[in-house]
């Protein structure tokens, strides 16, 4: 974009002493003739702009318009680099190439090298190792149909397999343990709600425009809730799936059983996504207490085991 382009030249003319326009036709991914009417557009906007022609010419901000570099500290600008990069990973679009861009034009040289190795002990990586190829390209049209208020349709397969169109007035993407969503103001049920990206088909946005209402936030913790809903039943595991099981509950929750099992206090909801959980680890994990929970997960398995025998 266009405004976009012209905020980074100015941000890195304020850092730099001269660049020369091919310089900043290379950083842009455009023609120096652009770069010339780019520089004239600032001009006209009131930030003067030199141009010095010739061997080691180029452009330049008169000095007395020139920004402090001091005015971030190396941590402020280590915590911006920090969470740029690791959305650049993700959502991959101009404005966060160019919001890149632009703080990193506030390093000053003598401290490059520090903030750099600051950035690099933490990185931030939002890329699943598998999963919905679909994800990446449904990121890149929900957020340019939040940004110029366009209704997106798709088909949405609810619980059991339910599957219903859509026409949803987006607001808001959420990232939210490992999975993203779509905030939107769905017209089939008159109201706001939370969709999983996975779980959308032939996503598509429309040329109709929509009026923003009064935003309803998704609600995302539950903390309280679950609280009072949950209740630890007690399992026993193999070691080696004590990695897994963490996921799910601390290791205070475990107390050693032999040299190869633990026993573990695991917070637990009866409904389908605490037993799929339970039976995800397998014949090294055995529900122990309560019973009923223990003959719930017995015939779970005696009905899987039954879909390969029928067959």
């Amino acid at each position: 974009m266009k405004t976009d382009r012209l905020v980074s030249i100015i941000m890195i003319l304020l850092d730099k002493k001269r660049i020369g326009a091919r310089e900043l036709a290379d950083i842009f991914e455009v023609s120096p003739r652009t770069i010339y009417r780019d520089i004239d557009a600032i001009s006209m906007a009131g930030i003067p702009v030199r141009s010095t022609p010739g061997t080691g010419g180029g452009f330049e901000i008169m000095q007395e318009y020139k920004m402090d570099k001091n005015v971030f500290s190396a941590a402020d600008l280590t915590a911006l680099l920090t969470g740029l990069s690791g959305l650049s990973n993700i959502i991959q679009s101009d404005e966060t190439i160019h919001a890149l861009a632009k703080i990193k034009s506030f390093i000053p040289s003598d401290r490059a090298k520090e903030i750099e190795f600051k950035v690099n002990q933490i990185h931030i990586d939002l890329s699943s190792w598998i999963g919905n190829i679909n994800i990446q390209p449904y990121l890149e049209t929900i957020k340019f149909a939040l940004q110029e208020n366009k209704l997106l349709t798709f088909e949405y397969i609810a619980h059991h397999g339910n599957k219903s169109k859509r026409t949803v007035e987006p607001y808001q993407l959420v990232l939210k343990a490992n999975h993203w969503y779509l905030q939107g103001y769905c017209r089939k049920r008159n109201d706001f709600r939370l969709f999983r990206l996975c779980r959308m088909l032939n996503l598509q946005m429309q040329k109709e425009t929509f009026t923003p209402r009064d935003y309803q936030k998704p609600q995302l913790h539950f903390d309280n809730v679950l609280e009072t809903m949950q209740t630890k039943i007690k399992i026993r595991i193999h070691k080696s799936v004590m990695d897994r099981v963490l996921d799910f509950c601390s290791y205070e929750n475990f107390s050693p059983d032999g040299d190869a099992y633990y026993l573990v206090h695991f917070p637990f909801i009866e409904n389908e996504y605490y037993y799929d959980i339970l039976l995800s680890f397998g014949d090294k994990c055995e529900c122990l207490e309560p019973l009923h929970i223990r003959a719930e997960m017995k015939r779970r398995i005696h009905t899987i085991a039954a879909v390969y025998e029928n067959g």
